[in-house]
């Protein structure tokens, strides 16, 4: 029986921490799904403790309307109804087997059927299943939190059809955003197989005395292009508990020449016998501690003598010259060739890391490619294990690998055969894309697509008559070579172009306004300076929504400040699905003068034909833009007016790009008629602002509000409120910008508004003042 061209209905079975979050993250596409337990008691109490967790696993709170909960016990046959059925029970084989038996005898046939297991046999656990079974059977490892981390290995049997193995990939790709690598059926797939032989490394080095937890993880964390958790708080947010029980199993399973590399340290044995076994027992290689005075004090654990004591801050020179800004394989070739401590760990283990994943790859994997994938997107490593080859230098890594190890094994094949081409690098250039859809300006860019650049941004050529202005400053601020690119992208557009994309491949979107700019020049009260600058980044950002082409924002990740004022006003968005966009300019002391607060203001009013319907309307508004609030995904930008409803999401990061250039050709052909500037925007007038300053006394009052909060507050309450008219009438756009305009002015002179910057810009963190 064919398989269905889309899952209607998912069931989960096992509601822990896994299966729970899994549950929600396939409710956040808008798919129903029946989560099961042992009992229905259990799978609620399963999928409640999952709603708790920090980051949360929903997109928006409502979604929970599509998740039915019931028990293995009562509600079997609900399975009958599922397309897919996903079991995420406990780890063990007897177990999964017995629940599988069951399945098989009430599944409908066609359904596909999948294990969330980390590393146990895929072939073993549907031993004795149907025929039907069996061809509809296949695991897919999703990495913890679903949601966040994009890794899914996807791990067909000999008998799995083919065409379920792509039916699974495309949907885990567009519709759930996964990065998907088809994985063989090896002990712990390929991630977690060559995680774990990392950390093991990083274990016995620090049990050895040589170097500390801290240094360690100092050394194996940004600088090396690795989350900042690095391995022993990776190790601790994961469980040491889990830990050891993956590696245990990969020492149990792997072939003789390598299950020795995999025995569990003493360290992890003992850790585990005290029962630390990391942030879910309070304590492991790290632990937190709280003082008489309610402050936490991070303790970092002495292996040598099993006690805690205040984690050090590293001083080794090399790492505090590794810039966070800079490439990373500039890093990592400093860090490699450095003589301190972190030159002499990275010498000390990323050689027999490398040379090990280059024996298993051609076991575990199909490519090299599916080796780094899996470590970018199930670890977060910015540089997979032949990337960093071919960052050292394959001849450079194999000459440590030998002096480090000198009665090592032969080398792999693949690099002896490398070696033999007389070659020193695995490939000519990073990790390709899977295909040529996905990030759309990383093939315009190799093709030749540049049309234009500078420091802060570049107009690219992405192909089909679609230009694209990306950002590429420090976090994508946007200063005035930002401006100067948007502006002549969007006279190239009109010119040459049937339509503009704004958009970046990196991680976010926009962090804002260029903040040190502002405050050096408000220190310096150049203030025709400043005002230039405003109406400068309003005339653009208006220039965005009456544009002669259609201009689709293409926002992701942080898009906060400024970067909202520029996605608020394209005619079109396509928004990432994890989106964190807010106009949080109130906690730097000023409001959004980029448009931002006229842009919301006549969103919000826009269908508002009574007066009672007025106030609540521009209230809204104010609590979103005077509170900071700040959307935990795109959906939750659409509840907050960030969004429209008809703006579309994608659910894949990747994909971002591709699917906002189909919307932009998709205006083209539906014949796009510019809009012009808002004649008649209706605003409260004394009214709404008597209301609105009432609420921020009461707030202040109830010290919800600081002094200079206040100051702010009335400053936005009075922009919103239509300034100086006499009773509830209409104003024109341009009489509302300047009053946002006026009011960010007059803010930039306060003085605990350059505070606030000062402390931002320092700390990035805000402050009440």
């Amino acid at each position: 029986m064919a398989v269905t061209t889309f899952p209607r209905r998912v069931a989960i079975l096992g509601a822990g921490t896994m299966g729970a979050q899994l549950a929600g993250h396939f409710a956040n596409t808008g798919i129903p799904v029946v989560l099961l337990d042992q009992t229905a008691a259990l799978a609620r109490q399963g999928f409640e403790r999952a709603r708790q967790l920090k980051p949360p696993p929903l997109f928006v709170p409502d979604v929970v309307s599509l998740v039915g909960i019931g028990g293995f016990d009562t509600d079997l046959d609900q399975l009958t109804a599922a397309d897919w059925i996903v079991e995420a029970i406990v780890e063990r084989l007897d177990a999964k087997q017995e629940l599988l038996a069951r399945v098989d005898a009430v599944r409908r046939a066609g359904s596909i059927i999948t294990s969330n297991t980390s590393g146990l046999s895929i072939t073993a656990l549907a031993s004795g299943r149907s025929e039907d079974f069996q061809r509809h059977w296949l695991g897919t490892h999703f990495f913890n939190p679903p949601r966040y981390l994009r890794l899914v290995e996807v791990i067909p049997t000999a008998k799995t059809d083919a065409n379920v193995v792509e039916h699974v990939r495309g949907f885990l790709d567009r519709r759930l955003g996964k990065g998907v690598v088809i994985a063989k059926d090896t002990p712990s797939f390929i991630a977690n197989h060559i995680g774990v032989f990392a950390m093991m490394q990083a274990v016995e080095a620090a049990a050895s005395g040589r170097y500390t937890i801290e240094e360690i993880d100092a050394i194996t964390g940004v600088p090396l292009g690795r989350p900042k958790s690095a391995t022993f708080r990776t190790m601790d947010i994961a469980g040491l508990d889990i830990i050891g029980h993956v590696t245990r199993d990969l020492h149990e399973r792997l072939p003789e020449d390598s299950r020795h590399r995999f025995r569990v340290p003493a360290l992890i044995d003992e850790l585990i016998a005290r029962g630390w076994i990391g942030e879910k027992s309070g304590q492991g290689f790290y632990k937190r501690e709280r003082g008489e005075d309610g402050t936490t004090a991070i303790l970092a654990l002495d292996p040598g003598t099993m006690t805690y004591r205040p984690s050090l801050r590293p001083g080794v020179p090399s790492l505090s010259a590794a810039r966070s800004g800079q490439d990373p394989r500039d890093r990592v070739r400093a860090l490699f060739a450095a003589r301190d401590e972190a030159g002499a760990y990275l010498r000390e283990t990323l050689p027999p890391l490398l040379v090990y994943a280059a024996r298993v790859a051609p076991d575990i994997a199909y490519s090299i490619d599916d080796v780094d994938r899996a470590m970018q997107w199930g670890f977060g490593w910015e540089l997979g294990p032949f990337e960093l080859f071919d960052t050292l230098g394959v001849q450079a890594v194999v000459d440590a690998w030998r002096s480090g190890t000198p009665d090592a094994a032969p080398l792999p094949p693949l690099i002896e055969d490398l070696i033999a081409r007389g070659r020193d690098r695995f490939r000519d250039g990073p990790v390709p894309p899977v295909s040529a859809d996905l990030q759309v300006l990383w093939t315009a860019r190799r093709s030749g697509g540049v049309v234009r650049s500078n420091g802060a941004a570049s107009l690219v050529d992405i192909g089909d008559d679609v230009l694209c202005v990306e950002f590429h400053s420090k976090m994508n601020v946007i200063g005035g070579d930002t401006l100067a690119m948007l502006e002549a992208g969007i006279e190239e557009a009109e010119r040459r172009f049937a339509a503009l994309v704004i958009g970046n491949d990196a991680q976010h979107f926009s962090a804002g306004a260029d903040l040190m700019l502002l405050l050096l020049e408000a220190r310096e009260q150049n203030w025709e300076d400043v005002d230039s600058m405003v109406r400068r980044f309003q005339r653009t950002t208006a220039r965005l929504r009456v544009a002669a082409v259609p201009v689709v924002v293409a926002p992701a990740g942080v898009t906060l400040g400024g970067g909202c004022e520029i996605a608020l006003h394209a005619r079109y968005a396509q928004a990432a699905a994890e989106t964190y966009m807010g106009l949080v300019e109130t906690g730097v002391g000023l409001i959004p003068a980029g448009g931002g607060s006229t842009e919301m203001l006549a969103r919000a009013v826009e269908h508002v034909s009574r007066s009672a319907e007025l106030l609540p309307a521009v209230r809204t508004v104010f609590e979103t833009i005077g509170f900071g609030k700040t959307s935990g995904s795109a959906r939750e930008a659409v509840a907050l007016g960030l969004l429209r409803e008809g703006d579309g999401i994608t659910m894949n990061r990747e994909r971002l790009l591709s699917d906002a250039k189909r919307r932009a050709l998709s205006a083209v052909r539906e014949g796009h008629s510019p809009r012009q500037k808002r004649s008649a925007v209706r605003v409260g007038g004394p009214d709404v602002l008597a209301a609105l300053n009432l609420g921020v006394h009461l707030a202040h009052r109830a010290g919800r509000l600081s002094d200079h909060d206040v100051v702010v507050g009335r400053k936005l309450a009075w922009v919103l409120a239509g300034g100086d008219v006499p009773h509830e009438t209409m104003v024109a756009e341009d009489y509302l910008l300047d009053l946002e305009r006026e009011a960010f002015l007059s803010l930039c002179g306060e003085a605990k508004t350059l505070e606030r910057i000062q402390h931002t810009l320092t700390t990035g963190k805000p402050l009440r003042n």
